[in-house]
């Protein structure tokens, strides 16, 4: 399972162009979250009073179902303990691809960092740094 959710990060990082909601619902769906359609008015009537932008975790017949309400589309992404398990390691996932993307992006190799002091010569142990002043002279 972990190799489709290497693949997954790696395709919700390239894919810049989705919204939050949109990368939300791919992941629920990748997490094994089921998109139910409310059949009466009294299913679309507790759909909207759902949080938006939120899952939230219900309690019914003894069982805990989590539920992603998308009004917009007349849908909720449906999981248990273990869906919701999994999703929330792929948005971990995902914020580390983040992350990792992001520090990338501020990689620049015509920085000069060794004029910022301290980072250049004589900085740092074997003959960098404070540590070699110490009985070098």
């Amino acid at each position: 399972m972990s190799g489709i959710t290497a693949l997954f990060a790696l395709a919700v990082g390239c894919a810049t162009t989705q919204t939050g909601t949109q990368n939300r619902e791919t992941m629920l769906v990748a997490s094994g979250f089921k998109a139910v359609t409310p059949k009466t008015a009294a299913q679309q009537q507790k759909l909207q009073k759902l949080p938006p932008g939120k899952v939230t975790m219900i309690n019914k017949k003894g069982k805990t179902y989590y539920i992603f309400p998308d009004p917009a589309r007349n849908l909720a992404y449906v999981g248990g303990p273990k869906q919701y398990q999994e999703y929330q390691q792929l948005r971990m996932e995902n914020k580390l691809a983040k992350d990792l993307e992001t520090a990338q992006m501020y990689q620049d190799s015509e920085m000069d960092w060794g004029g910022w002091g301290g980072w250049g010569a004589g900085w740092g142990p074997m003959g960098m740094g404070p540590g070699m002043a110490i009985g070098a002279y």
